[in-house]
């Protein structure tokens, strides 16, 4: 499948920042069932300093604010062509090692909630693959998805106690109980093509685990199924924090407010 992209940062502000630095991770994995065709960065009102790949082969760029700039743009652009993998991305590369992954972190550390979700799925499948589906859906019924009930900084236990969530929690708390289980995990941000919507205001959010024999394997607990050639991996890392889209800061702005448009087609 051939997808193009159109992902806007707009931030727009009444005074002009008097310093502005964002990290971006917006740039697609070249992997095994992901080649990207062509992409393009563009920044309106400031300027990428650098680009580097980062010990996750995550493709950061650091774009910085002009100092008399009202409005920035940062408009990424460009074409992915995807495979049908059943979202196996296959064996382990990068600067990261394996053991890595098995690290919790603040927004994955996994209490008494996440313990009691991922309870007797050793016992109850005996196969790696079909206990990750379990632990997805039991995910997904115990946390529900609701936009509005959490925020960046809700952890896994958190997110099981409120009840309901978004992508971003159900990520963490697979990640939280994938690696009480002995799974090494890690939490992916990129695109997945609505069959609803061409315009989204987000980006989307899902898991991946290392499985004996098959290497790293997708879940996408929001939806109940492994990625398809629908999605687009562009970040990796141990939980949301290291796989954000954009991070960074600014200092002197006033009237501050940004807004995000992402289009996502079947060419």
């Amino acid at each position: 499948m051939k997808l193009t992209i159109s992902h806007t940062t707009a931030y727009r502000f009444e005074e002009p920042a008097a310093y502005g630095l964002q990290q971006l991770r917006l740039t697609p994995k070249d992997h095994n069932g992901q080649n990207i065709l062509d992409w393009r960065m563009e920044v309106e009102g400031g300027r990428v300093e650098t680009s580097f790949d980062a010990h996750h082969r995550n493709r950061d760029s650091l774009v910085s604010f002009d100092p008399d700039a009202t409005e920035v743009r940062v408009v990424c652009t460009g074409s992915v062509e995807t495979d049908d993998k059943a979202g196996v991305i296959g064996k382990h590369a990068g600067f990261a090692p394996l053991w890595f992954f098995h690290r919790s972190t603040a927004l994955t550390r996994a209490g008494p909630r996440v313990r009691g979700l991922a309870k007797g799925l050793k016992e109850e499948r005996t196969d790696d693959i079909p206990r990750l589906h379990a632990l997805s859906a039991r995910i997904l019924d115990a946390v529900p998805y609701e936009i509005g009930q959490t925020d960046a900084d809700t952890a896994a236990e958190g997110a099981i106690e409120i009840g309901a969530g978004v992508c971003q929690d159900h990520a963490h708390i697979f990640l939280a109980a994938a690696r009480s289980m002995g799974y090494p995990a890690r939490y992916v941000s990129g695109y997945l093509m609505m069959e609803d919507r061409v315009h989204q205001d987000a980006s989307h959010a899902w898991v991946e685990a290392h499985v004996n024999g098959l290497g790293w394997v997708g879940f996408d607990v929001s939806n109940g199924y492994s990625p398809d050639p629908r999605y687009v991996r562009v970040a990796t890392g141990l939980d949301y924090s290291e796989a954000a889209p954009i991070a960074g800061l600014f200092y002197g702005a006033t009237g501050e407010a940004m807004s995000v448009d992402i289009q996502v087609q079947q060419q």
